[in-house]
């Protein structure tokens, strides 16, 4: 198999283990065909007001400052005298989409949701508006589209303001929600002259919703803690005080309006949000008016946090739920079904109604999910062999006439508290049912996936041992009779498993994680005769040695694994690194080079020790940034003179790449000063910044093909770039980084040195543009290992050197308003990733050159990388089965996914690295380079 035969095959495998956890663990939860559950009894309000201040905190709104004043007095005269208050607690990830289908849908938004940029429906669900008689929406355009998309009928009417409108860089974010308040007056004041508008407006079952988004806007522009966003708290209190009184002028205080005051989701300190940080996932709850408990006070309340003492709230009754608990508890006040796919539950303690009315809304609740949980039982049963059926013992079908009969009972004899406790077990016992059948395949396919993975890591490893251990062999199986019976018996499994899955009428999906294993264990059980022959010639090979080499390596991967959890192990990993000259002797050799090496090593492993991304915001260090990389890349050229003279064209290119790296210095200067005053984004500085980012691909190929000077290029560009997408101490990580990967390749000629190798290349001569003497391409060697491991060590350290890519929340959408300041998640998410890539990129041309300058074949070293990444994937694989709690798996998840989308990108920007390096692309090159890929 040559090397591009080799790359696709890797490629379309490793993506399809890519794509196996989503399948496996991300797979939609809703279930259709469902009958809603009504209400026999009247509901005590006619409508509802729903306020969702986007990005509010729970402490934001509930907390005194400093001087014991309240930023929102309104809200909190109605926790003090008629309403009822308490914590939400959110989901991960804490994103606007998913809070808001958890308030009004009722459950937890499955993954696939994200690659929809939060805006348009991935699956059809059911929601509080769409069971409404009539809903009216006022707000933004990224929310308010999902619930009026797909909804039954043509009840839900949506007025928005412009996507344009969402500018982080906006003098007074707060004016979104002054649009909000003043649309809302209009069409209370417009609907006394519309007869047709008036009579849907006394009508029943109605719904008003306020989005109001400038707290979130601002928090991203100015942080959650800023004087700004404060002032926005204060004028959202003042405009639902308003909004109170227009709505019950309106209605002439007929006592029939029930409202709710919440949040989609919080932020963090430093104005992010996405993951699970307390200031994410704690959002504020209060419900007053019609049917709600007004408020109680006590003496005395047990809550595992210290927040009530920090609120001054400790006597004051607080009522925590789940964000999901909010769409029923909306359903129960208005007297409308819960919604279909909703998997909250009733907070009995915000209704003020007969317990009457609270049995009867409690058993319409249990129901509602115990119906969820029958069409999951019926649609695994039909997808699965009678034989092989195992069903949820908690919840037989006798056991759920039982409770049916049981619960009726109890309501008709006016035992209500019994009824709710009755209700209460099956909502639990329903709901680990549908966990159940929700996870019914996990197990299987995820053996599927770990017999693929095992087997295709195995093939690899046979791969490098046939190619580089004097193993190679005409044939594996010399006996064709052999060689036929085993792809007899590989093709009966086959068939095998397809007449399984197409008898139990299985997804597509499961065709290819099933069969996938039986072609990659064929090719493994071919190359037997490898494996016997290095078994046949194992006494003549250096065991301790190569024993040694594994343990290392075992342990080095280990130590990757937990830098995934803990960055600051990736700083050990440095220490550990940069003693490697003193272990390996290199130091009596090279003095200059290893101290630089160890000094490389320790600068950079302050880097994991440093708090994320974003959290505090310095441009001097960027500026500083700017001018580190200036000084170098002049010292570099002054130096590289003596050994390889620049060409004026050359010269130019370098001088302008220089001034364009000060000028992005200056644009990034200049925009947060022009944003921090309010000016906006200069047009200026967003023209300069997309022609970087443009150019960045296209300037290094105009370069010289000389190794250093090509490298130099490319660094230059991609420094340029990232130089406009930093905010703080991480603008310093690329130049570092520069730095030691330039020791690193000056190093490993000292190592070949060391290793006897006589032709070794000389640096300062290797042009990428030549071609390749494939007669000094040499075997693979122990000491080989060991650079693979150290390129994916640095691949690891790129990723989170200074963040955790992992956790949505060390992203800061500062690092963006030198390109745009208008909300566009796609654009904002793209340009943050190739932040991401950048050190990545740099890493990987690093690589590239070594496997130039040591004379290996790109094939070579890439087995062993992929043999690398593909074994810390597998332990992720291995961590997600091993995890019980869903916040420890999803780490693990998030974390296999970073692992298998590394590999890939090492298959894909490996071309992209010889583009780089090269002016031609492999297909370009001459015969005798193509051996040399081979």
């Amino acid at each position: 198999m040559n090397m591009i035969t080799f790359f696709i095959v890797g490629l379309v495998v490793h993506v399809v283990f890519f794509f196996s956890i989503f399948d496996i663990y991300f797979t939609s939860p809703l279930v259709h065909g469902m009958t809603p559950q009504h209400m026999p009894l009247p509901p005590p309000a006619k409508r509802l007001v729903l306020f969702v201040a986007d990005g509010l905190r729970a402490d934001s709104l509930f907390k005194p400052d400093v001087n014991g004043a309240i930023s929102a007095p309104y809200v909190r005269s109605i926790m003090e005298e008629k309403g009822s208050w308490g914590v939400s607690h959110t989901r991960v990830p804490t994103e606007s989409r998913p809070g808001h289908v958890a308030l009004i849908a009722g459950f937890y938004e499955d993954v696939s949701a994200v690659a929809k940029g939060w805006k348009e429906n991935p699956v059809e669900f059911d929601s509080v508006f769409n069971e409404s008689r009539h809903a009216w929406c006022w707000g933004s355009p990224d929310i308010l589209p999902m619930f009026a998309k797909g909804a039954s009928g043509d009840h839900i009417y949506t007025q928005m303001y412009s996507a344009e409108d969402q500018d982080f860089a906006a003098t007074d974010a707060s004016k979104l929600d002054t649009w909000v308040f003043d649309k809302v007056k209009a069409f209370f004041s417009s609907a006394k002259g519309n007869e047709t508008l008036l009579s849907r407006l006394h009508g029943e079952h109605l719904v008003f919703f306020l989005h109001l988004l400038g707290i979130d806007t601002n928090g991203h522009a100015h942080r959650p803690l800023s004087r700004e966003c404060m002032k926005n708290i204060e004028l959202v209190d003042a405009g639902v005080e308003e909004m109170v009184s227009v709505i019950e002028d309106f209605y002439e205080n007929d006592g029939r309006t029930a409202f709710v005051f919440t949040s989609d989701h919080g932020m963090t300190n430093w104005g992010s949000h996405g993951a699970g940080h307390p200031s994410e996932t704690l959002t504020p709850l209060v419900a007053w008016g019609a049917g709600v408990q007004a408020a109680q006070k006590v003496t005395s309340q047990k809550f595992d946090d210290q927040f009530l003492k920090e609120w001054n709230l400790e006597n004051l009754k607080r009522v925590d739920v789940n964000q999901a608990d909010i769409a029923p508890l909306m359903s129960s006040l208005i007297g409308v079904p819960i919604p279909i796919n909703s998997v909250g539950v009733l907070p009995l303690q915000y209704l003020d109604n007969t317990e009457l009315f609270k049995a009867e809304s409690m058993y319409a609740n249990s129901i509602q999910i115990l119906e969820q949980f029958k069409v999951k039982m019926a649609q695994k049963k039909e997808t699965t062999f009678s034989f092989l059926f195992t069903p949820y013992h908690l919840l037989t079908e006798s056991n759920q006439l039982d409770f049916v009969r049981q619960a009726r009972s109890l309501i008709q004899h006016g035992k209500y508290n019994e009824t709710i406790s009755l209700c209460n077990t099956m909502i639990s016992e329903a709901m680990q049912g549908l966990s159940y059948y929700h996870t019914y395949d996990r197990f299987f396919l995820g053996t599927s996936v770990v017999l693929g993975f095992m087997g295709w890591t195995s093939y690899v490893i046979l791969v490098i041992l046939k190619t580089h251990a004097s193993l190679r062999k005409p044939h594996s199986l010399r006996d064709p009779i052999v060689a036929q019976s085993l792809g007899r018996v590989f093709l009966c499994v086959g068939v095998m498993i397809t007449l399984f899955l197409l008898l139990q009428a299985s997804p597509w999906t499961y065709y290819i994680y099933c069969l996938l294993p039986v072609p990659v264990w064929y090719s493994v059980f071919k190359e037997f005769g490898t494996l016997a022959d290095l078994m046949s010639s194992a006494p003549s090979l250096p065991l301790i040695k190569c024993f040694g080499y594994f343990v290392v390596v075992i342990l080095g991967i280990e130590l990757l694994v937990v830098s995934f959890f803990h960055r600051a192990v990736l700083t050990l990993g440095l220490v550990m690194l940069s003693g490697w000259p003193i272990i390996s002797q290199l130091y009596t050799q090279a003095k200059v080079r290893s101290l630089s090496w160890v000094l490389g090593c320790l600068f950079l492993s302050t880097f994991p020790l440093m708090p994320v991304v974003g959290r505090e915001p310095n441009m001097h260090l960027v500026t500083c940034a700017g001018g580190l990389t200036l000084l170098s890349s002049a010292c570099f050229l002054w130096l590289s003179r003596r050994h390889t003279p620049l060409q004026w064209r050359d010269c130019h290119l370098y001088i302008a790449q220089m001034i364009h790296v000060a000028l992005c210095a200056y644009v990034l200067a200049s925009t947060h000063s022009s944003l921090k005053l309010k000016q906006g984004l200069p047009i200026f500085n967003q023209i300069v910044s997309w022609t970087t980012l443009v150019s960045s691909f296209v300037v290094p190929l105009l370069s010289s093909t000389h190794l250093f000077q090509r490298l130099l290029s490319i660094s230059l560009s991609l420094v340029t770039t990232y130089l406009l997408l930093s905010t703080g101490y991480e603008a310093l990580f690329p130049p570092m980084l520069c730095w030691l990967m330039f020791v690193w390749i000056n190093i490993e000629q000292e190592a070949m040195t060391a290793q006897g190798v006589s032709a070794k290349l000389e640096l300062s001569r290797i042009d990428f543009s030549e071609n390749i003497d494939i007669t000094k391409i040499r075997q693979l060697s122990l000491d080989d290992i060991r650079r693979s491991y150290f390129f994916v060590f640095f691949i690891i350290t790129a990723f989170f050197g200074t963040g955790n890519i992992a956790s949505i929340n060390s992203f800061d959408p500062a690092s963006v308003y030198c390109f745009l300041t208008v909300f566009n998640p796609f654009v904002m998410g793209g340009l943050m990733m190739w932040k991401i890539l950048i050190p990545f990129v740099i890493v990987m041309c690093t690589f590239e050159t070594i496997q130039v300058s040591t004379q290996l074949s790109s094939r070579s070293l890439f087995l062993i990388v992929l043999v690398i990444s593909d074994m810390m994937a597998l332990h992720f694989f291995f961590l997600v089965q091993d995890y019980g709690s869903w916040l420890d798996i999803g780490t693990s998840i998030s974390h296999y996914v970073i692992v298998m989308s590394m590999t890939i990108f090492l298959m894909v920007l490996s071309l992209m690295s010889h583009v780089l390096t090269s002016k031609r692309i492999y297909f370009g090159r001459r015969r005798k380079h193509a051996l040399y890929m081979e």
